[in-house]
């Protein structure tokens, strides 16, 4: 559990940058990082503010999964994108262990 806790601090504050850019920047010709994006807004307060406790996130890890293919990336994005994907697969994997 605590790998979860570091892996959420480690990424929190560069996914808040990136994901906004990706949405906009990308969004035109891949539509599902705008339902990526819309996960991280609604589940970016919840792991912002979990404090010493875990939040149930099975399902919303599952949507994910289910959104971005496994975190595939796309073979026409910046790495911007990519590393996003990145650490989303980092945090979800952390949440799993």
């Amino acid at each position: 559990m605590n790998d979860f806790f570091k892996t959420v601090n480690e990424h929190m504050a560069t996914l808040e940058l990136y994901t906004p850019i990706v949405a906009r920047v990308h969004g035109a010709l891949h539509p599902e990082f705008h339902d990526v994006k819309r996960w991280f807004d609604e589940f970016s307060p919840i792991l912002k503010s979990m404090g010493n406790e875990k939040p149930d996130l099975d399902q919303a890890f599952a949507s994910l999964r289910e959104i971005t293919e496994h975190y595939r990336v796309p073979d026409d994005v910046c790495e911007s994108y990519e590393a996003v994907y990145v650490m989303l697969q980092s945090i979800d994997k952390a949440y799993s262990e």
